[in-house]
């Protein structure tokens, strides 16, 4: 790993690539973060209308229940005020009302308590036989007559009590409160007034959750996606995801460590807002698209706020898992692109850069002292071709001023020796000029030493002065014939050394 920073200082081909190759990247990834950016932003939009167009349609369809069956109501209504006084009429209506719309699956008339001589209490209660708890209405599901609902007298129970005491027609639940095995049920609650305009009594029309819960399960914009409604006290009128479930408090719920981020969400629905939000379930990544469930507004329909609000559960991955692949995708097809940008500008660098390889290996060569290598010519005229052709040029001058130092060396190498044997030539002639002095010094020695005692002889002895004087002139012409000698020998030795230059 350490080399590799070496490798690439080293090597001008990689070099250059990786310079191209990380230009490429840096503006790949900028573009690649732009689109993605965009794409991610469109998709979420895409999305939030899609599960927006999805709610709507759910509660417009859950509403056209609503309204069918507050209709079918209004109509029974006003058949059963004037028979009031008649108690078993009412079953007849009770079974009509059921029979005339597929979305009941009950219907209850109950009065207040006395209201008919030596009856405390009196309720008609009619509904299907719905043993699959299907919700599902069919012609040939059987009508059962009753006069009990529930596990406690109908005066303690929610719908009756609070329609009697408000004198309102409203939605309510008809199992708060109570522990039964009825299937999940939503009932619309009308008072029904005396001649003293006093309530008298409650029709009661159920409508199975089960078959709401049908209708939401059934608004699936993906695969994974579930939608829900909730009650303005946080209670699940259809719980996500489950087609037989009784209410549950989604408050209760996000108690749960594992639902504690949905929370907010929770508040947020029952305070009626239209948002989206993140949140996390079970470990997993959601998004919540909800809004208030809004009727339709008619002419003489109880438009009292149900407070209700619905919502479609989305799986991140449901969103962004296309986006997800696709960026993996992109990012492997950019990875892969990368690679081959570097392989090909790899290629083509080193296809351009090759002569200066060649360049380089001549240069070393002619470095070690191989002025002749050969440079082949250059196909190229780019800079490159012409640097090549400029050091090929270089070359041969370089050769050819080598050539000349070499025949420049070779002569001085022939002056040096003819110098190097005139200067032991000289050195030999000195020796031998030295010795030959020394000679002729010693053969002078003598008769100048004769000289010199006969001059003393005579100076002495002056009846001896002619032998002397012989022997002096003898002597001297001895010294005059060496020293003529001598320098005879000079001018000889001097004729040979010009005769030699």
């Amino acid at each position: 790993m350490l080399r590799l920073p070496k490798i690439i200082n080293r090597n001008l081909s990689v070099h250059l690539s990786l310079i191209v190759v990380s230009a490429m990247a840096i503006l790949l990834m900028a573009s690649l973060v732009v689109i993605l950016h965009y794409s991610r932003k469109a998709l979420k939009q895409e999305t939030l209308q899609k599960a927006s167009q999805t709610l709507e349609s759910t509660v417009q369809h859950i509403d056209n229940i609503l309204l069918s069956v507050e209709q079918t109501s209004g109509n029974i209504y006003h058949n059963i005020l004037p028979h009031l006084q008649n108690p078993d009429t009412l079953y007849t209506f009770c079974r009509q009302l059921v029979a005339s719309n597929p979305y009941v699956t009950g219907c209850a008339i109950a009065m207040k308590p006395n209201y008919y001589p030596g009856r405390e209490l009196f309720m008609a209660y009619y509904h299907r036989d719905d043993s699959d708890n299907d919700g599902i209405a069919d012609k040939d599901t059987p009508l059962i007559q009753s006069d009990t609902f529930g596990d406690r007298p109908y005066t303690q129970q929610l719908w009756y009590a609070e329609t009697m005491e408000t004198g309102r027609a409203k939605w309510r639940n008809p199992l708060v409160g109570m522990d039964s095995e009825i299937a999940p049920l939503v009932t619309f609650c009308l008072p029904l007034y005396g001649e003293d305009g006093k309530p008298v009594g409650v029709l009661g029309v159920d409508i199975s959750l089960t078959l709401l819960s049908r209708i939401v399960a059934d608004a699936k914009p993906s695969a994974n996606s579930y939608c829900t409604l909730l009650d303005s006290d946080g209670s699940f009128i259809v719980y996500p995801g489950a087609l037989k479930m009784g209410r549950k408090s989604a408050l209760a719920m996000t108690e749960n460590k594992e639902f504690l981020s949905a929370r907010e969400v929770v508040k947020s629905m029952m305070s009626g807002k239209t948002d989206y939000k993140p949140l996390q379930l079970n470990g997993k990544d959601y998004y919540i698209f909800y809004k208030p469930f809004t009727r339709t507004v008619i002419p003489g329909r109880s438009m009292e706020k149900l407070g209700w609000s619905a919502g479609i559960i989305f799986p991140e991955d449901d969103i962004f898992g296309d986006y997800k692949s696709l960026f993996y995708y992109v990012v492997g097809i950019a990875v892969i692109g990368l690679l081959l940008i570097y392989l090909l500008s790899r290629l083509i660098i080193n296809r351009h850069l090759k002569p200066l390889g060649i360049l380089t290996s001549s240069a070393q060569r002619i470095a070690e002292g191989n002025y002749n290598e050969p440079i082949p010519d250059s196909k190229h005229r780019d800079e490159i071709g012409r640097l090549q052709d400029n050091f090929q040029e270089m070359q041969r001058v370089l050769s050819e001023h080598i050539g000349e130092l070499e025949q420049l060396k070779a002569t001085l190498q022939e002056h040096g020796e003819q110098l190097r044997d005139a200067y032991n030539r000289a050195k030999q002639a000195d020796r031998l000029k030295i010795a030959f002095l020394h000679n002729m010094t010693n053969q002078m020695t003598g008769p100048a030493l004769s000289i010199h005692e006969g001059v003393t002889t005579l100076c002495d002895n002056p009846k001896e002065c002619r032998e002397v004087v012989d022997d002096i002139l003898k002597n001297g012409n001895t010294i005059t014939e060496l020293l003529n000698n001598l320098l005879n020998m000079s001018d000889e030795e001097l004729r040979k050394e010009g005769a030699h230059d």
